[in-house]
């Protein structure tokens, strides 16, 4: 368990097992202005709503459809799940401060929000990776496509994505909760984040959240190395095909997917290695929107948009809805009329 207590010079505090007391965090609102706030509130409601119901059409799709049962798909689908959890950690409570124009974030709150942050960002990064590696065997080696991403393959990345971070996710949140924090407790952003937490800290040694970003960086160096030798030889494999509806399918599947990881990756990279402002500025908040808000909802969008199977399936389940609908009301047209 851990413990947030006073320590003796009355300025820091600390974890130890005696003299617990729980503190709140202040967040920091985008605007001052209760009216833009509540607009804010909307806003990111709307976005929210949209991401979640997105993934959950993508999830219900790939799960009912038959045709959409393929590696691609598989991981499609575990996307959708984090991109429904990632979104939900930080919104849902960004929502609510702006309605209630309250700004606090309870120690446990925000002990839970960093885990979670962490837990989803990792595993989301991981499975990028497996899914351009995915694309890569179905382009350059289709004769070996079955083999390879088999269904207990697929399972194991799935699996390592998840366990992977639930490990980074615990050693990032013990590492940064075990600092001691100053008097000041307003965070320079709007959800607890290591960069705001470090920036409040009073701990001048911060050995565990240094081998916890020497291993991201680690992490996040072998996975873009992976995903661009991934995509050299794809493309380089795709300029060589003499079907032009080839192309255009190949890149359906790839450019979507290169969008996604190139926001996700260049933003957060951005957020975690500037230096943190002591009051953050408009394009602060936009770059830590964009790699927690704006990859979640993107993803639904750009994968039904520029994918012909994901809408196919759609309109296929819409058919089957409407179809069902109808011989509902004529089943029971026929029951009154036999009352009759």
């Amino acid at each position: 368990m851990l413990f947030l207590v006073l320590h003796t010079s009355g300025k820091c505090r600390g974890f130890m097992a005696n003299h617990t007391v729980e503190l709140d965090f202040i967040l920091t609102q985008f605007s001052d202005s209760r009216n833009i706030q509540a607009v804010h509130g909307f806003l990111f409601l709307l976005i929210y709503l949209e991401t979640i119901l997105g993934n959950l059409v993508i999830f219900t799709l790939v799960t009912m459809d038959q045709c959409l049962h393929t590696p691609m798909y598989f991981f499609l689908k575990n996307l959708s799940s984090l991109d429904a959890g990632f979104i939900s950690v930080t919104v849902p409570n960004l929502i609510l401060n702006c309605w209630t124009h309250r700004s606090t974030i309870s120690f446990t709150g925000c002990v839970c929000q960093l885990f979670l942050v962490v837990h989803f960002a990792s595993c989301e990064l991981f499975l990028l990776t497996a899914m351009s590696y995915d694309r890569y065997v179905a382009i350059c080696h289709p004769l070996h496509y079955d083999v390879i991403m088999n269904k207990g393959v697929c399972m194991q990345i799935v699996a390592a994505s998840w366990l992977f971070g639930i490990l980074y996710g615990i050693l990032y949140t013990v590492g940064t909760f075990s600092l001691s924090f100053c008097d000041s407790r307003k965070l320079p952003q709007f959800f607890c984040d290591v960069p705001s937490l470090l920036k409040i800290s009073c701990s001048k040694m911060h050995v565990t959240i240094d081998v916890s970003v020497a291993i991201a960086i680690l992490c996040g160096f072998f996975s873009m190395l992976c995903m661009g030798i991934s995509y050299a030889y794809i493309f380089n494999t795709v300029l060589r095909m003499p079907s032009t509806q080839g192309r255009s399918k190949v890149f359906s599947t790839c450019v979507p997917h290169l969008i996604v990881v190139t926001t996700f990756v260049v933003t957060a990279v951005y957020v975690h290695l500037k230096p943190v402002p002591d009051s953050p500025h408009l394009v602060d908040f936009l770059a830590s929107a964009f790699y927690s808000v704006m990859p979640p909802s993107l993803n639904p969008v750009i994968y039904s948009l520029r994918n012909k199977e994901i809408k196919a399936s759609l309109w296929k389940l819409l058919w089957k809805l409407s179809h069902f609908k109808c011989s509902q009301q004529s089943n029971r047209a026929v029951i009154i009329i036999k009352k009759f």
